[in-house]
């Protein structure tokens, strides 16, 4: 998601458009997102993002271009879900929690601050953190926003297109990389990072393996596998994903001979959920499934 809101900031700041930044900052009891998320709305009507599965929106789309048009920066909405005694927020939403949100203008006059910033650090690969003061709020709140996940796909045969679809849609960065350069073009995977061919060999050898979070190994070809489960073992990779059965994965590991050792604990193999499915999308949502999983555990 915030490659999608750093592609709609971009727009808009490209046209000197004023911007409206919609943060939450507190939540009590069952809300859709949490402290931190936020999303963005245009003068012109339009919106990225989602605070809510699509409750609250259009009201603080109302509020976005009533702050536009005043003289003031910031405004604070208070949603609670909870209360019967609401007659707009308080009946048949089911959501039972209340939000907080702030709404910053962000435009020329404030230098498109805090949001050229943030998204320049993402765009990094590096932590985003600002301290807020704002209006109502006895404590400041702290604006935190990790970098984006940083996924290594080894293997760029068709099934590796929906997983790299299902990847970018979650805001990850992907870097593919192939020994075959017949499939490494940029139209299968126009959102990809980067599209590396690399010589089975010394496939790494150019490739800072540490910067990447995940990596799953699909090539579908057992030599290649066994290279591009070498090379990954030294690294500092948390989450090592290997497409096939059991015995492809205990055969690979058998080869690897005293390497494997430094793959065990982090290897998934077979890679991803069972949640039943065969086709290569299901295939691919059972990876990304997983990848969120490991990396989110408060969510499972």
């Amino acid at each position: 998601m915030i490659n999608l809101l750093a592609d709609f900031f971009d727009r808009e700041r490209a046209v000197d458009a004023t911007i409206v930044l919609a943060l939450i900052i507190a939540t009590e009891g069952s809300t859709y997102r949490k402290p931190g998320a936020f999303m963005l709305f245009s003068s012109r009507g339009e919106r990225c993002g989602l605070l809510s599965g699509g409750c609250l929106e259009d009201d603080l789309q109302a509020h976005a271009l009533r702050l536009i048009a005043s003289e003031e920066t910031v405004r604070i909405r208070h949603y609670d879900n909870r209360s019967s005694d609401d007659p707009i927020w308080g009946l048949g939403l089911g959501c039972e929690g209340s939000m907080t949100i702030a709404l910053l203008q962000v435009g020329a006059e404030q230098a498109y601050q805090p949001l050229v910033t943030l998204f320049d650090a993402t765009r990094r690969g590096t932590l985003y953190q600002h301290t807020l003061q704002l209006p109502e709020q006895a404590e400041p709140f702290v604006l935190r926003v990790d970098p984006p996940l940083q996924l290594l796909i080894c293997g760029s045969g068709p099934d590796a297109e929906p997983l790299h679809d299902f990847a970018t849609r979650l805001g990850w960065e992907v870097t593919l990389l192939d020994h075959r350069p017949a499939y490494l073009t940029a139209d299968r995977f126009h959102r990809a990072k980067q599209l590396l061919r690399v010589d089975l060999e010394d496939w790494s050898k150019d490739i800072n393996l540490d910067r990447f979070d995940a990596a799953v190994v699909m090539s579908h070809h057992l030599g290649a596998d066994r290279r591009y489960l070498e090379q990954l073992a030294p690294s500092n990779i948390q989450y090592v994903g290997l497409l096939g059965p059991p015995a492809r994965r205990e055969r690979l590991l058998s080869e690897l001979g005293a390497t494997a050792d430094q793959l065990r604990r982090r290897l998934h193999a077979p890679v991803g959920l069972d949640i039943g499915g065969r086709t290569p999308q299901a295939i691919a949502l059972s990876i990304a499934a997983e990848i969120q999983s490991v990396f989110n555990p408060t969510a499972v």
